[in-house]
């Protein structure tokens, strides 16, 4: 009996001893898919890592943390720390956990419009925020794949949020000038986050972080210029600038979607906070286009730049929608016909002030057109200077006068007199006679007076034509007059016969009713 017992706990010896070298399989609450990370999914609802509700003070000796805190397949070959300690307390081989912890520690998201809020909380949050902006700035951060998960895991539970309805207004682009911007209550730990995700792609190796800097994490990023608050979005511009110039990998698809976001803004909704600062990074995006042009960037131009102009809120984003077109023209200047034809088209008839901002870059865009371009487009576009010249809100009467005043434009018109000027003496004498602001007469006076220095004759021959146009005209308003006299005449013959006439009896009804 007892060699029998004794055999028996021999056997449960080595049944577990074969049983603890077989892998255990991790379940599915370790795993890293289930944090939201090493998908495509980023989105806040995720669940995140925290590092519970109670905070402990800062302690000088390193503190080994549970595995149910940090997931094990983030800190997989990481011995996890205490994120509260600081970075001057670890010896530098326990740094990058202390980095890691710090990281997942910082997945905790607050409520600022929260009235039970702990102050407490948000401001530890912020100063561990700040520990990791100097631990990456000083470069002693390596960013391993462990590293960049736990970042770009961060950096989505922070950021990536939708942004409530009432946020976008119905009102014209001139109240909206006049409005005060709308700041994030939440802009204390968003800004750390931001200053943290700009180092994080300026340091990191592109080829090792795109598996998780990949396109849905681009497409988040570009969702958020869609904030109301103008820091955020000036944050989002220098991080996605950065982003394209590192990872080349993402340009194709960088420049398709915030085309995408543009044609949704121009076509359908018209309403978009954040179309400036995108169009700032194209036209830096632009400038490196190499030559010649791809056929792509030229349907960009006509697809999406040159309908932007359309929109009522092109005051908001004007400068920057004329940079990008003219670093097109400067690289290209054929297309300089493509765009001042698209101007015409989307040319205000009754909104003076953006009236006023397409005169100003049809200059700008004057200034750099070849001669043969030039005359490809100057009857249309003289008609329409000719139409701003004369127009009664007087200031656009003033920068068109201005327009002709550039030393370039006037070359261009002095090689092309013959032409030009039968399309600007009418208008010209028109002010002359009718305006009734006296600093656009001035103006026109000067005007009439360099054509005659430019070509006298043809002022003349324009003087003389324009005579006769007026006395033809005069003939043919005196014709018109006449005949609605004979008409009313005829007319008033006819209703006196028609007195004469006895009346008509009206007939009886014979059915009884």
């Amino acid at each position: 009996m007892q060699v029998y017992t004794c055999r028996k706990l021999l056997h449960c010896n080595m049944l577990k001893q074969i049983l603890s070298k077989i892998p255990r399989k991790s379940s599915k609450s370790d795993s890293f898919d289930s944090a939201g990370i090493g998908t495509t999914k980023w989105d806040n609802a995720a669940p995140c890592t925290k590092g519970g509700n109670s905070f402990s003070s800062r302690l000088n000796v390193v503190k080994h943390v549970s595995s149910a805190v940090f997931p094990s397949s983030i800190m997989t070959g990481v011995e996890a720390v205490e994120p509260h300690v600081s970075f001057k307390d670890v010896s530098n081989q326990q740094k990058q956990n202390l980095f890691i912890s710090k990281l997942n520690f910082c997945c905790k998201v607050f409520n600022f419009n929260d009235p039970d809020k702990i102050v407490a909380q948000e401001d530890i949050k912020r100063q561990t925020l700040l520990e990791l902006v100097d631990f990456v700035s000083s470069g002693s951060a390596k960013f391993t794949e462990p590293a960049i998960t736990a970042m770009c895991k961060m950096c989505a539970i922070n950021l990536f949020r939708v942004f409530p309805p009432k946020y976008h207004s119905n009102n014209t682009v001139w109240e909206k000038e006049d409005e005060e911007p709308m700041f994030d209550p939440d802009w204390s730990h968003l800004q750390c986050v931001y200053d943290l995700l700009l180092r994080f792609v300026s340091y990191v190796d592109p080829k090792v972080a795109k598996k998780y800097v990949d396109h849905a994490f681009v497409m988040r990023l570009l969702d958020l210029f869609d904030s109301e608050d103008p820091r955020e979005r000036d944050c989002l511009k220098t991080i996605m600038h950065r982003i394209y110039g590192n990872f080349m990998v993402h340009r194709p698809f960088i420049r398709k979607a915030v085309g995408n976001i543009i044609y949704h803004f121009i076509f359908e909704t018209e309403s978009h906070n954040g179309i400036a600062e995108l169009l700032e990074i194209f036209g830096s995006v632009v400038s490196g286009f190499a030559l010649p042009l791809k056929e792509e960037h030229k349907m960009f131009l006509w697809r999406a730049l040159i309908p932007l102009h359309k929109p009522k809120s092109v005051g908001v984003y004007h400068q920057q929608l004329t940079y990008c077109i003219v670093q097109f023209i400067d690289k290209d200047p054929k297309l300089a016909g493509i765009v001042i034809r698209g101007l015409l088209k989307y040319w205000p008839l009754t909104n003076s002030q953006k009236e006023l901002m397409f005169v100003s870059e049809i200059e700008e865009i004057l200034e750099m057109t070849s001669m043969d371009e030039f005359q490809k487009i100057m009857v249309p576009l003289f008609r329409r200077i000719g139409c701003c010249l004369n127009s009664s809100h007087y200031q656009v009467a003033e920068r068109a006068h201005f327009l002709l005043n550039n030393e370039r434009i006037l070359n261009l018109i002095a090689q092309n007199r013959h032409v030009i000027v039968p399309l600007l003496f009418s208008a010209l004498e028109r002010n002359t006679q009718n305006h009734w602001n006296q600093a656009v007469l001035n103006l026109t006076q000067n005007i009439r007076k360099m054509l005659c220095e430019m070509d006298e004759e043809l002022m003349v021959t324009c003087q003389r034509k324009l005579e006769e146009e007026d006395s033809l005209s005069s003939l043919k308003a005196e014709k018109r007059r006449l005949t609605w006299e004979r008409l009313e005449n005829a007319a008033g013959f006819q209703s006196s016969a028609d007195k004469i006439l006895a009346p008509v009896k009206p007939a009886v009804c014979s059915v009884a009713c």
